[in-house]
């Protein structure tokens, strides 16, 4: 078995493979919820109703990757869902490569300023790579489309900027508490960064796609 095949059409989109993948994500989407209930109980207690959906950042980007899963899993038949398929598809592509990367990036952020490792932070990591590494492995797989695509970059922006005007961004290490503009400039620059990478994942899904068609 050559090692291609751990990256291929046959294998990742196996059901046995999309299963493992879409239970791992949704567990792994719990535990993020659960690790924000601190802040989310202070968001409520502390800010309007409506920031709430702000809030947690990466198990929502792990929510959208594990319905785009499901989807996959049962293709939708009706027009409307085929819609919210390809609006999710987007939001996951996006949001997964940004706060994969983002979460990453802070923690070892944290640690140059003078922080310390701990298992949970190694834990957060490699499950937080993974989330960015998936999503680009199954753009070719996802249906959507541009529209999707540019709905999906209004969103991560806005949630930049509600994070940053009303104060709701992830907690931060404590070795970071003073570089919050810094954090915040990084943060939209990453989100500039997981737009132009879906962008390029999914026009070169196309193009894959087209010259299979030319070919056929």
């Amino acid at each position: 078995m050559s090692l291609s095949y751990w990256w291929s059409r046959s294998f990742l989109t196996s059901r046995p493979f999309l299963w493992l993948l879409f239970w791992c994500n949704l567990v792994g989407t719990v535990y993020g919820y659960i690790w924000y209930k601190g802040q989310l109980e202070y968001t409520l207690n502390y800010h309007p109703l409506w920031q709430i959906v702000f809030v947690p950042d990466s198990p929502t980007a792990s929510l959208f990757f594990t319905i785009s899963i499901a989807f996959l899993l049962y293709p939708p038949r009706f027009k409307s869902l085929k819609v919210i398929r390809q609006v999710m598809e987007a939001l996951a592509i996006v949001t997964s490569v940004k706060y994969g990367i983002w979460a990453s990036a802070i923690i070892f952020w944290g640690v140059a300023q003078g922080g310390h490792m701990v298992w949970q932070d190694w834990m957060l990591v490699a499950s937080h790579t993974a989330m960015a590494v998936e999503a680009l492995l199954f753009v070719r797989f996802f249906t959507c489309k541009w529209i999707a695509l540019g709905l999906a970059a209004m969103w991560t922006l806005l949630n930049d900027t509600m994070d940053y005007t009303f104060g709701i961004y992830p907690y931060l290490p404590k070795t970071l508490t003073n570089d919050v503009p810094q954090v915040r400039a990084f943060t939209y620059m990453l989100t500039l960064f997981s737009i132009v990478a879906a962008w390029l994942a999914m026009l070169a899904r196309n193009q894959k796609a087209s010259s299979h068609r030319d070919t056929a």
